[in-house]
């Protein structure tokens, strides 16, 4: 996603959970991270991303075409060869702005 009309919506209807990881991947825009650092960086347990990922997949299919509103690489594109998430420079000024 890169329109910022369409982020809002998105962190507007997401869980709780959801909206707490992307504020987190706001904080640090272009800077792909690996599952288990972002969650340490939450304090949150393993696996608790892709929980999270996969509780939000029927409201990015259904209303947001598949779009997400932030970056992923699985592990065969990324560097630390383990699932990565990151958020260009507009969706994490455009997540920072809902989240006021």
């Amino acid at each position: 996603m890169d329109e910022p009309g369409e982020i809002e919506a998105f962190y507007d209807r997401c869980s709780d959970l959801m909206r707490a990881l992307l504020d987190e991947l706001a904080r640090t825009p272009d800077q792909p991270r690996a599952f288990p650092v972002i969650e340490d960086a939450m304090g949150w347990p393993r696996r608790r991303i892709s929980s999270v990922l996969g509780g939000v997949f029927t409201v990015r299919t259904r209303h947001f075409g598949g779009r997400r509103p932030y970056h992923f690489h699985d592990e065969r594109q990324a560097a630390s060869r383990r699932w990565e998430l990151w958020m260009d420079p507009v969706q994490a000024e455009t997540i920072r702005r809902a989240a006021d």
